[in-house]
């Protein structure tokens, strides 16, 4: 029993330590990489967003890359990308669209979802370990193989089910900030085109939802909030 029990329990030790190594370079880069995002227009939005909230300020930051993005540091602090802040410049995006996708990273931070995802991604490797162990008895040389497909399948579902709930929050905090879901929406049709967000990969494998059912389900959350 030990014999299968122990890498398991590795397995996920190895996951958490992996994961507070990736939450501290990814901090690292960050700090080295970024400056206050400093937009009177941005600000006055946030200023909705922290009252609200019931916070005293809520700071952005710019993440000197070209990708187009928005990201919550593991430590709480709120990134867009210098390349996503080009396209709002360039007024390719309105300011409550890249204020929805603010609401999006928030939601991360508020609902525990990067402490959560800690936890997945030890328990996708102890599934791993686990499924590599008894596969490996009855597909030999395959059944690593076959483990690792599954484990990835697990932490991909999850992660849609992390956006969905972020998606959630966002429409919640736009509304009651008197912006409404609108940009939100507008946001994610317009992600999709200059990003190429869902490309080839088939949707039940994207570690995001397709963008239509993310809109779909915004459109049932605005109108549960309304029904309310």
């Amino acid at each position: 029993m030990s014999t299968v029990i122990i890498p398991i329990v590795l397995a996920g030790l190895y996951g958490v330590v992996m994961f507070q190594f990736s939450a501290w370079s990814l901090k690292r880069q960050l700090s080295k990489q970024s400056n206050p995002l400093l937009d009177p227009n941005l600000d006055k939005i946030m200023i909705k967003f922290a009252n609200v909230l019931e916070v005293e300020k809520i700071r952005l930051n710019i993440f000197e890359t070209e990708p187009i993005n928005g990201l919550a540091a593991p430590d709480g602090r709120i990134f867009i990308t210098r390349g996503f802040y080009k396209k709002y410049q360039n007024g390719e995006i309105t300011v409550d669209e890249i204020a929805s996708v603010v609401a999006h990273e928030l939601g991360h931070v508020a609902l525990g979802h990067i402490r959560r995802r800690m936890i997945d991604f030890s328990g996708q490797n102890a599934v791993r370990a686990a499924l590599g162990a008894v596969l490996s008895r009855l597909v030999p040389g395959l059944g690593g193989f076959i483990a690792g497909i599954i484990g990835n399948l697990l932490m991909a579902k999850l992660s849609r089910r992390d956006e969905y709930e972020a998606d959630e929050y966002a429409s919640a905090l736009l509304i009651k900030s008197g912006i409404g879901v609108e940009p939100q929406i507008s946001m994610f049709k317009k992600l999709e085109k200059i990003s190429n967000m869902q490309g080839s990969v088939p949707a039940w494998m994207m570690s995001h939802p397709p963008t239509h059912k993310r809109i779909e389900s915004i459109k049932i959350n605005h109108a549960k909030i309304y029904n309310r």
